[in-house]
């Protein structure tokens, strides 16, 4: 999988096999290390922000990462997302320590965490950056800026090969829609929030201001938690973003890590409320996360059911085998969508895969490898019946390959019935009834016959070899980036 598609997810996919060698292969033991990951991230953003603010603001930060539904939902999944939030929230943790007592181990802590957190998810690296204009803000002395610089630099040369070899895999992101009215005012909003909390007195004043009495006294005093959280905040998802203006790659899970920078600015917000209530922060804290948790139930509820699951082949799967006959063919609309043959290769047995040339077996690659598009024709139009396996509102095909599919279905064939569930479509497509052809055609050219039946008469068969789906080794895991 790292050779063909999953060259991002190796060093995951390496402590998973860790984990299941030492633990078995349960769920529980695929969802563990997301949930200790996420623990320990909630754990150093109270660190965080207790150490640039106080002790209240440092218990709101941990308390409102943990209430987060994105933190939530993705503490509980089997993708390195949580690992990730760790590492990004335990390298922001060694950069205040080193701005405020520079050595050698701490940078190398710190560019360790960094190149982790990358090789992890290599979109983790706009957390760089954010801490690269936390630096340009503070204006540390020479001995600071090149300890950072090192450390910085070393982490991404160390990244760069991943990087540079997950460009031959770009087109596994391909399914990531353009972005949305919605996540545009969603990312917004949460900027919106994290500048209003960098406002706040508590996130412009500092310990070391506090403590000393004077800015002067040591370079470390204007690091305050607004100049680390709101960086750490905006600019992943602004820029991220940004970017999916020229090539769709805005996902929440890939920029989850910013929310450390949202729920640092959080305690301060809360830390500012209680100072202006004059309330105490011991009453006013549990008062305010009990009601987030009441008011997040329905949504917090939801994420732990299965409807919540979205893209998901196994559903997929079943959906095919309800509507499925014996000898229809089946085709996919984008070709990555095979995974859903692959997943559960039963349920595909005596369907024949119009498109596919080679098998992943034949073809020593994960999906196999589809015919030309003029073959392709030729053996959808010798098909009475077909399956279609499809993304539910999926933008238009953008392959040649998946174009032929389309424009043939929409053009020789009449839609039957479709089915969406869990992130899938599955739609039965039946050969229209030649012009002028006596027999049960209805008024629009297609088949007389109820929904469901074959429609197979009158159909000379050129043969052609088809490829089966079934498949002798199943994946061990199949998942979008």
């Amino acid at each position: 999988m790292v050779g063909q598609v999953d060259i991002v997810h190796g060093l995951y996919y390496v402590v998973m096999h860790t984990v299941f060698a030492l633990f078995g292969d349960s769920l529980p033991t695929l969802r563990l290390p997301s949930v200790l990951a996420t623990a320990i991230a909630c754990g150093l953003t109270a660190l965080i922000g207790a150490r640039l603010a106080d002790r209240w603001v440092g218990i709101g930060a941990g308390c409102g990462l943990a209430v987060i539904p994105a933190v939530q939902e993705h503490a509980q999944e089997g993708r390195p997302y949580g690992l990730v939030l760790a590492f990004v929230a335990l390298a922001t943790w060694l950069l205040v320590g080193a701005l405020e007592q520079p050595n050698r181990r701490r940078w190398t802590c710190y560019a360790g965490a960094v190149l982790i957190a990358a090789l992890l998810n290599w979109f983790s690296l706009l957390a760089l950056v954010a801490h690269g204009v936390t630096m340009a803000y503070v204006r540390p002395d020479r001995a600071r800026v090149i300890g950072w610089a090192l450390a910085s630099c070393s982490a991404l040369a160390a990244a760069l090969p991943l990087i540079l070899a997950s460009q031959e895999q770009a087109g596994q992101v391909s399914w990531i829609k353009p972005l949305g009215w919605s996540t545009v005012l969603g990312v917004l909003i949460t900027v919106a929030i994290a500048t209003l909390g960098a406002r706040t007195p508590q996130a412009r004043t500092t310990q070391a201001h506090a403590t000393h009495g004077s800015r002067e006294e040591t370079p470390f005093a204007r690091v305050n938690l607004a100049a680390v959280a709101l960086p750490l905040c905006a600019l992943p998802q602004v820029g991220l973003a940004l970017a999916s203006v020229i090539k769709p790659l805005y996902v929440t899970r890939y920029v989850l890590f910013a929310y450390v920078g949202l729920a640092l600015l959080l305690g301060a917000l809360l830390a500012a409320i209680a100072v202006r209530l004059k309330a105490q922060p011991r009453v006013l804290f549990p008062a305010v996360v009990a009601v987030a948790l009441v008011a997040l139930l329905p949504m917090e509820l939801r994420l732990r059911t299965e409807p919540s699951r979205v893209d998901d082949v196994l559903t997929a799967a079943h959906l095919v085998d309800r509507v499925r006959h014996s000898g229809d063919g089946v085709v996919y609309i984008p070709a990555a969508r095979r995974d859903t043959a692959l997943v559960s290769p039963d349920t595909f047995q005596g369907l024949r895969d119009l498109a596919l040339a080679q098998s992943p077996t034949a073809s020593g690659t994960l999906k196999g490898i589809e015919a030309d598009p003029r073959t392709i024709e030729r053996a959808m139009l010798d098909t009475p019946r077909i399956v279609l396996v499809t993304d539910p509102g999926a933008p238009a095909p953008d392959t040649e390959r998946d174009l032929t599919k389309q424009r043939i279905l929409d053009s020789h064939f009449v839609r039957r019935s479709t089915s969406t569930e869990r992130g899938r479509q599955v739609s039965v497509y039946e050969r229209r009834r030649p012009a002028g052809r006596v027999g049960a055609a209805g008024s629009d050219g297609s088949c007389g016959s109820a929904p469901g039946s074959s429609c197979r008469a009158g159909f000379a068969g050129r043969s052609r070899p088809y490829h089966s789906t079934g498949i002798s080794a199943r994946p061990t895991a199949l998942a979008r980036s």
